[in-house]
């Protein structure tokens, strides 16, 4: 019997219609009310997305979901309130809740954590309150894992998979090893719960991948340097494409989306499709044609833009830049439209105090080499210990942005 292995995560919700994404076990039909698709393969793991439809406007309907027929979620003895899906209201005000960084989660800590997962505690919390009192969308800013401070669990997994004497050590190595990272961050009871119930949004930050991912081209030089980072970064964007991006998109965009109308019709497993795509994302810091994670979801009368600040770097080139030319004029495009609000997300901070912001937009000045090569290399030193990294250090994207 094929079983649930991760999720139900519920993802786009419109006026209509929903997406709920599962990993499974197995080669299998997942439906949800009513709605079948098969499973895809990516690396020996199974998931699907199921796209629902002609749900009424402005409802609540509670789901359960079926493998091959039988039921798998909600488990008989769960407690917690069944997963719903709340289509949207234009004329209902918007509750959005936002978050980022979840390490500290009680599955990969134990109970006797001193700090709490928020997600967790908020999924108490809802538990407790009437329907008209949740959040309408969960909005997930960056490190939903962290690749490189794996928790003591996944550290075990780890050295019992292969020699933590050989680099990277107990750091996350490649796509297999980031499906331990995903399961433990999202198998959590209420964390699920929450998962099953809010539409979610997500963006990467630099521990999905490494600290000061892409902070510079040095340190990408550095980091193609080593035996471990090739399969570090494919493992990484691969898994996000999958867990995470995918979730993101809208089912038009999803229409449209090459990659994954041919993973989903792939007769096989789709790893080598999915390792292709991710070294081309990643060469986009490098002057590569890469791949735009940025994204929009429109929620009502309220727009949402997120805008990646990690993946899309430009840095073999002067200026520097946060994110392509051609995703800059995407951005600009989402801007122009019918609408009462909007929300822009990136996974970094594009305002600063305005001393920091002038220390960051200094430091990349100098780490330029405008003051010789000394200076330079100082600079990129302080870059790195201090985490200079945000809009204002690609000091022609914040302008740009502005």
């Amino acid at each position: 019997m094929t079983d649930l292995i991760l999720g139900p995560v519920l993802r786009h919700v419109g006026e209509r219609d929903a997406t709920v994404w599962v990993e499974t076990s197995g080669p299998t039909t997942v439906e949800v009310l009513g709605h079948r698709e098969p499973t895809w393969t990516v690396s020996g793991h199974h998931y699907a997305l199921v796209h629902v439809t002609d749900l009424p406007p402005a409802s609540t309907t509670t789901y359960d979901v079926r493998l091959d027929d039988t039921l798998v979620w909600p488990l008989p003895d769960d407690r917690r309130p069944a997963p719903t899906i709340r289509t949207l209201d234009p004329d209902r005000a918007l509750r959005l809740i936002f978050g980022s960084c979840r390490f500290a989660t009680p599955t990969a800590l134990g109970p006797a954590s001193p700090e709490p997962d928020a997600l967790d505690a908020y999924a108490r919390r809802m538990m407790a309150q009437p329907t008209t009192e949740w959040p309408d969308a969960l909005l997930l800013l960056g490190d939903q894992v962290y690749a490189d401070e794996t928790s003591p669990a996944v550290a075990e997994r780890i050295r019992e998979h292969r020699d933590v004497d050989e680099p990277p050590g107990q750091e996350v190595r490649d796509f297999e090893e980031y499906t331990w990272l995903y399961h433990e961050s999202w198998s959590d009871p209420e964390v699920r719960w929450i998962l099953s119930t809010v539409p979610s949004s997500m963006i990467f930050d630099d521990h999905d991948v490494r600290d000061d991912w892409n902070t510079s081209a040095a340190w990408r030089r550095d980091m193609q340097a080593t035996s471990w980072w090739q399969e570090r970064i494919i493992g990484g964007l691969g898994s996000y494409w999958v867990y995470q991006h995918l979730g993101n998109l809208s089912p038009r965009d999803l229409e449209t989306d090459e990659l994954y109308q041919r993973v989903r019709q792939h007769d096989g497993d789709a790893k080598d499709l999915v390792r292709a795509f991710a070294v081309a994302a990643d060469a986009e810091a490098d002057g590569g044609k890469g791949a735009r994670w940025s994204y929009r979801r429109d929620l009502g009368r309220t727009r949402l833009l997120v805008i990646d600040s990690r993946c899309g770097r430009i840095l073999e080139q002067s200026p520097r830049s946060m994110i392509s030319e051609a995703e800059f004029g995407w951005i600009s495009e989402q801007v122009s439209g019918d609408y009462d609000h909007l929300l822009v997300g990136t996974s970094l901070p594009w305002l600063l105090p305005r001393a920091l912001h002038d220390l960051e937009s200094w430091n990349e000045r100098l780490a330029s080499g405008v003051r010789g090569r000394l200076v330079a290399r100082w600079a990129e030193w302080l870059r790195r210990r201090a985490d200079l990294e945000h809009w204002a250090a690609f000091r022609a994207s914040f302008d740009a942005l502005a």
